[in-house]
């Protein structure tokens, strides 16, 4: 009984330290993560192709948040 014993024992420790060793760490991102908004402002400003096409679709998205502003407001 004793040598059954000693290898459920190893068997155990070898078990439990490799979900030990497979517990996954939580590390804060580098940075914080930024909205879509903010995101697709930084490829408008930047020189990258297709850049000032974003920037006109957040124009004209802001537009359409102005005058829907605009409407709520008329009906409160």
């Amino acid at each position: 009984m004793t040598m059954v014993m000693g290898r459920m024992f190893i068997l155990s420790i070898v078990v439990g330290g490799s979900f030990a060793g497979c517990a996954k760490e939580e590390k804060p991102p580098a940075r914080p993560e930024m909205t879509q908004r903010q995101r697709d402002s930084a490829i408008g400003e930047s020189k990258l192709p297709g850049a000032a096409g974003v920037r006109g679709a957040l124009r004209a998205a802001d537009s359409a948040q102005a005058r829907q502003n605009q409407l709520d407001s008329l009906e409160n």
